[in-house]
């Protein structure tokens, strides 16, 4: 990618470009199944009717202006928050059930990166590692090496998350998520506030990571150009409903006018107001 940045002219490139085909692992994520999700906070309701089906190893994107669900819908995946109605099951498991053993890990990308600060770099990647007691502190090791290899910054295990750009970090937190080999990772706005080029440096760590992988991530953003590039498939979110799913090429060319809407935004460069 050469890092240009231009609306929907850039993910169109991005989107109609052909990637090298290379023998791909069988999926190894998990399914989800979402079934009539709905959210209100006081009388704003946030989420409606809202069903979906995420596939095995896919990288499913969820689109739309701020605002719009996205993220309260993550935070039902992670259980953080119940539906007034409707449920949600991973891997056939509904989310709420307490008590139910979970068969999946899933691994979550903040916004933010969400580091300690008082940690080092290698630490932050290892930390959960450590909690749990997965394995000797040698072994740790390796995995925290392994996990940083992969995203480009092995070289940067013993620094503090306070010197390296916010690129490195978002790249931090995704070889963390990668620690505890994850089923599923969820990406909050994984290129909120970065300039172009780390922003395709982030969208060639999440395709790869696919590519090598063929774990389940379900990404939300407001950049439509980042999401055309790593889908499988996408989904528009407005006003807490799925308006519309489909490959990448079929949401470019969609008819609907909330995406044609949206698709003007960005090509007007509004899509993150």
């Amino acid at each position: 990618m050469d890092g240009r940045r231009g609306g929907v002219a850039m993910g169109e490139a991005r989107g109609t470009e052909t990637r090298p085909r290379t023998a791909e692992p069988p999926p190894r994520g998990v399914g989800i199944r979402i079934v009539g999700l709905a959210k209100a906070f006081g009388e704003v309701q946030v989420l409606r009717d809202l069903s979906l089906e995420v596939r095995p190893g896919e990288t499913f994107v969820i689109i739309g202006a701020s605002g719009c669900g996205k993220t309260v819908l993550l935070k039902h995946l992670l259980g953080l928050l119940r539906p007034d109605a409707g449920q949600i099951l991973i891997d056939g498991v509904p989310v709420a059930s307490p008590g139910e053993p979970k068969r999946y890990r899933m691994g979550m990308v903040f916004q933010s990166a969400a580091l300690f600060s008082s940690l080092t770099v290698g630490e932050n990647v290892g930390l959960w590692l450590k909690e749990h007691r997965v394995a000797d502190d040698g072994a740790i090791e390796r995995i925290v090496t392994e996990k940083l290899a992969l995203v480009g910054l092995a070289d940067k295990k013993h620094l503090m998350p306070s010197e390296l750009s916010g690129g490195m970090r978002k790249r931090v937190a995704i070889a963390r998520a990668l620690a505890i080999d994850p089923d599923l990772i969820l990406y909050d706005e994984p290129t909120a506030e970065l300039d172009p080029v780390m922003t395709d440096h982030i969208a060639e760590a999440i395709v790869d990571l696919k590519r090598r992988f063929r774990i389940t991530s379900v990404v939300v953003t407001h950049d439509l150009n980042m999401g055309c590039y790593v889908a499988d498939r996408m989904g528009m979110f407005h006003e807490g409903r799925l308006v519309e799913v489909g490959t990448p090429e079929e949401i470019r060319r969609s008819s609907n006018p909330l995406v044609r809407a949206f698709i003007t935004t960005q090509t007007k460069g509004m899509g993150g107001a």
